[in-house]
């Protein structure tokens, strides 16, 4: 990124004269500042560098402005305003953003509008649970290839101008900042608008046979159809998946510059060798959704919608046109709960005339079934030859062209694209490294890195926690199996844990989860509000009928009576045994009425409500659809509810032989 503009790295906030906020660049040297107007939401620029506003308060000290965001009542500046350091890569330091400050842009902001009130705490819960990554100098949202191909293309433009699309988070936020620049042209703010990864950066220092190396992994989140674990599955017709994520395995590697190589602008005395190895992930690209009931395993729903083939063609042709070749690798289960998913995807792939895609199915829980993750080396076997043709990215500081390019990639899917996914991806990262080390001749021919126990303390823990860190994105919670990426084998105690993350998930997907989906919704501009009371109300109106909202407040009284009955004195056993027997009854009644009718009391998004999704009658699979209350009594266990009918008059078929068997390889070309 030598050739890019830069970026203001520190900035004082201050609270100027008629209602501005005067935002004057501190660092890395002073610069033209610019105002806000409160009334207006206006820019201005000072074209005095030197300005500095006089205030009687002492100003805001922020590190980079996330953007603007616009809720019912008032827009807010959003700034950093504490970061964390995570690293460097190749000179280049990576930081979290760890604390930010809304700054209201209306002087007279509604401080008892609920609405307001409610909005206001999703955008800060957004940003206080989320990983979110920066640097002044370096362009985290594309991996070291897409740098390379795009690096004189680059020259002369601001970080967000060259970032991916898909990984820029905070991109909606700053419509205001992009805006202004692309009308203005004389009025450039790129040195303002600092792009956000969301996602996962490991920076570990480690060697290898006294060879001194720079482990990196980074995940990089995309903003489309992002969201929590249950209320974003499948594609949209734009061909998005939900929970994707692009994971890059960097090595870098330091050696003696015989004759002292440029790395950007900087003359260095050493030589830096850099391995890349990316893999992707994402929902299994056709319209589909588990639809939460509180039982533990939500009702099943596939959607075949008219637009099936058009979403799913745009997607992979998207991947093969950013990454290559697609290895796709699917874990989904053959039989149980997730055969229709399998089924599904595989019949709309066996359909689709895609080039350059290939599809091989593991049985993950079967082949490495009774803690045998090992196992997951006969996978490898099957692809070995697509890995090694697909190759991976090899630059040398001193050099102007890369030895060797990625040509493609893997695409691994499975339910939740976490717990299996991670430990297939580590898996795979492995063996490719293997192969990269013994390239660059750190590694013997017939050596590995396991013989290599202080690399591979390193090398798991630093899985171990991405997989983690993800999984506490999507899901709510760390990872399952994490205990084999940190220690190489399959554990009781990490059994244990397991189950234990798996209550804490069922809890919070169906108890916490709506107000979490409504946050990545109003950060990323999948929803925007708009003004007015009508509207505004009607997202925190509760319009369930008055019974379904009594039945909790029935069931936790008659529980506080049967605690109180506790410590009552004892009259007579017969008045004790009544009055146990009535909140007993009562008790039950409650608690079945809410297990019966489920649906009723998860914790829905209240922004991007899915009724299309909850109520859909259209063709396709639906599972027992329990939670609904007694009148779907009729879609009993082993029911599909599918019926022969028409999808916008245009016939269905009912069911078709899937063409692409299980555990068999088709090239669909």
């Amino acid at each position: 990124m030598s050739g890019a503009k830069g970026l203001h790295q520190r900035l004082d906030i201050h609270t100027g004269q008629n209602q501005t906020y005067v935002i004057q660049p501190v660092s890395p040297v002073p610069a033209r500042a610019i105002s806000i107007h409160r009334q207006s939401g206006e820019i201005e620029w000072h074209q005095n560098e030197a300005y500095f506003p006089r205030t009687a308060s002492k100003p805001l000290a922020a590190y980079g402005i996330i953007g603007v965001i616009s809720l019912v009542a008032s827009e807010y500046l959003i700034v950093i305003t504490s970061r964390q350091s995570i690293g460097e890569i190749s000179g280049h330091e990576v930081y979290q953003a760890t604390e930010f400050e809304f700054l209201p842009l209306q002087a007279t902001t509604p401080i008892n509008n609920p609405v307001e009130a409610y909005l206001l705490a999703l955008a800060k819960s957004h940003l206080k649970g989320g990983l979110f990554l920066f640097s002044y100098t370096w362009d985290l949202t594309r991996r070291l290839q897409a740098q390379w191909v795009a690096r004189e293309a680059d020259n002369g433009k601001a970080l967000w101008e060259v970032a991916d699309d898909r990984f820029f988070w905070n991109k909606y936020l700053h419509s205001k900042f992009i805006d202004h620049t692309t009308a203005n042209p004389d009025q450039d703010l790129s040195a303002f608008i600092l792009p956000i990864l969301y996602g996962t950066c490991d920076i570990r220092h480690t060697s290898i046979k006294s060879h001194p190396l720079t482990f990196i992994l980074i995940s990089r989140r995309s903003r489309y159809r992002a969201g929590t674990r249950y209320f974003r599955r499948g594609i949209d017709n734009e061909g998005h998946v939900a929970n994707f994520n692009e994971t890059e395995q960097i090595v870098v590697i330091e050696r003696p510059g015989e004759d002292a190589p440029y790395l950007g602008d900087k003359l260095v005395d050493k030589e830096e060798t850099r391995l890349s190895y990316v893999q992707t992930r994402g929902s299994v690209p056709v319209y589909w959704a588990e639809v939460n009931n509180l039982r533990y395993k939500p009702d099943l729903q596939i959607m075949e919608l008219q637009d099936t083939m058009t979403a799913f063609k745009t997607h992979l042709q998207e991947q093969v046109a950013l990454y290559g070749p697609q290895n796709i690798v699917n874990l989904v289960n053959q039989k149980g709960h997730e055969l229709p998913v399998k089924e599904a995807f595989e019949k709309v792939l066996a359909d689709a005339d895609v080039t350059k895609v290939k599809y091989e199915y593991f049985d993950f829980h079967n082949e490495c079934r009774k803690m045998r993750w090992d196992r997951i080396n006969i996978l490898i076997d099957r692809i070995q030859d697509d890995l090694i043709q697909e190759g991976y990215f090899h630059e040398n500081s001193s050099e102007t062209h890369p030895l060797k390019i990625q040509i493609g990639t893997v695409r691994t899917n499975c339910m939740d694209n976490l717990d299996r996914t991670n430990v297939v991806q580590s898996t795979l990262a492995k063996w490719v490294l293997n192969r990269q080390l013994r390239d660059v001749g750190i590694l013997a021919p017939n050596e590995t890195v396991d013989e290599h126990e202080g690399f591979m303390h390193d090398y798991r823990l630093a899985w171990a926690d991405h997989a983690d860190l993800i999984s506490k994105a999507y899901s709510g919670t760390g990872a399952l199996k994490t205990d084999f990426t940190r220690t190489g084998k399959r554990t009781k105690v990490g059994l244990l844990d397991d189950g234990y993350k798996s209550v804490m998930r069922y809890l919070k997907n169906n108890y916490f989860d709506g107000p979490r989906q409504d946050g990545f919704d109003l950060i990323t501009g999948t929803w925007t509000p708009r003004r007015g009371p009508l509207h505004t109300a009607a997202i925190l109106y509760d319009d369930r009928p008055l019974l379904v909202r009594s039945m909790p407040y029935v069931l936790w009284f008659a529980i506080f009576m049967i605690c109180a009955g506790l410590t009552l004195p004892r009259s007579s056993d017969l008045s004790l045994t009544y009055y146990f027997l009535l909140w007993f009854v009562l008790l039950i009644s409650a608690a079945s009425y809410i297990f019966i009718h489920g649906i009723e009391y998860v914790s829905w998004p209240r922004l991007n409500r899915p009724v299309d999704i909850i109520h859909y009658e259209g063709p396709g699979f639906r599972g027992t659809r329990k939670g609904r209350g007694l009148k779907s009594s009729a879609f009993s266990k082993g029911h599909t509810g599918v019926k022969p009918e028409t999808a916008k008059g245009r016939p269905r078929a009912m069911s078709r032989t899937v063409e692409i068997e299980m555990g068999n390889r088709k090239r669909v070309d």
